[in-house]
């Protein structure tokens, strides 16, 4: 089968498309035959082998939609894969399974033509929603849902401030979070992606090339800041995230695009007593809720492009530039 890998970590230049072998199945696993699968920063920073190495060559690509061979079943593939027995999965806590793994980074991912996965984690997909929608939502559904749902709490007429508004784990978090009633500010960078941002349902959208958004929030909260802040940007942005939060908000990060080294000003966390919760994937349960949400038609993924297999490379090298609007998917 045709797989697009990685010999060595580094830039974008070391994705190759190559021959290898079809994955063999292990105890409990089904072949699945790939006919989306979309990038994640996450394929970036496994290329690059930060903040550990991973084993070589590796397939990246951890949303993967395909069909299950022997059966022609329409799927979606949970790409957390976590080990069932330790305290933390008994407590329906799996990402913080001493053994989590994922799929596309600990073990090889979809960027080929056939994935071995467990059939515990495959779970079908009506034939209405077209491959592409359904390849955005594993890893960024899963993980917005998780950030606004279970760590952030959000609640009906909360006002909630969603950073990098153009990536597709932002533009899920916007989704989930006007579904759970709040008012959603938005940063993004250009007038046509804060067009396209206010177009998804956000309330108040601020381009960050034009506007100091951090004072703009305060001034459109009449002075009285967000209650939650959903943070994935990092360094660039970290401080603006911490005085744009009210007394006693909330500040749920999953992410670092722009580096993980932030300063805080402690002054600010104890005197507005703010709360910062770190979040990654969805447990079992928050993922198959949002699933049954989306697959509703709810909540509606933006394609930024659909590349072939071949140009997997382009692709992360467009990720890596951070000049997409939603998802980048490849098909092979």
């Amino acid at each position: 089968m045709r797989a697009a890998l990685f010999h060595e970590h580094g830039g974008p230049e070391v994705i190759r498309l190559e021959e290898v072998p079809r994955p063999e199945l292990g105890a409990g696993e089904v072949l699945v035959r790939v006919r989306a699968a979309a990038m994640n920063h996450l394929d970036l920073w496994a290329r690059r082998g930060l903040p550990f190495a991973i084993p070589l060559p590796h397939i990246g690509g951890s949303d993967v939609v395909g069909t299950v061979e022997g059966t022609g079943q329409r799927v979606v593939v949970n790409p957390g894969l976590w080990c069932g027995r330790c305290r933390y999965c008994v407590q329906a806590q799996e990402p913080l399974c001493v053994q989590y793994r994922i799929l596309g980074e600990h073990i090889d991912g979809g960027f080929a033509e056939f994935v071995a996965v467990p059939s515990t984690h495959t779970y079908p997909i009506p034939d209405g929603v077209s491959w592409e929608e359904a390849a955005c939502l594993p890893v960024s559904y899963g993980t917005a849902w998780r950030a606004v749902v279970t760590q952030a709490t959000v609640r009906p007429g909360e006002d909630v401030l969603v950073l990098g508004a153009s990536g597709g784990t932002a533009i899920a978090a916007i989704q989930i979070a006007k579904l759970a009633g709040a008012r959603v500010f938005a940063v993004t960078r250009g007038t046509e992606n804060v067009d396209r941002v206010r177009g998804l349902g956000a309330d108040v959208v601020y381009d960050r090339a034009e506007a100091d958004w951090s004072a703009q929030v305060f001034r459109d909260t009449a002075k009285q800041g967000v209650d939650v802040v959903i943070e994935n940007v990092g360094e660039a942005t970290w401080k603006g995230s911490l005085r744009a939060l009210g007394r006693g908000g909330r500040l749920v990060t999953y992410g670092a695009t722009s580096g993980p080294c932030a300063e805080s000003d402690l002054r600010q966390l104890f005197w507005k007593q703010i709360r910062i919760i770190g979040t990654t994937m969805a447990t079992r349960a928050e993922w198959e809720a949002m699933l049954r949400v989306a697959l509703c038609g709810e909540l509606r993924p933006v394609v930024d492009c659909v590349l072939p297999l071949e140009q997997a490379r382009s692709a992360h090298e467009r990720l890596e530039a951070g000049g997409q609007f939603g998802k980048i998917v490849l098909v092979p």
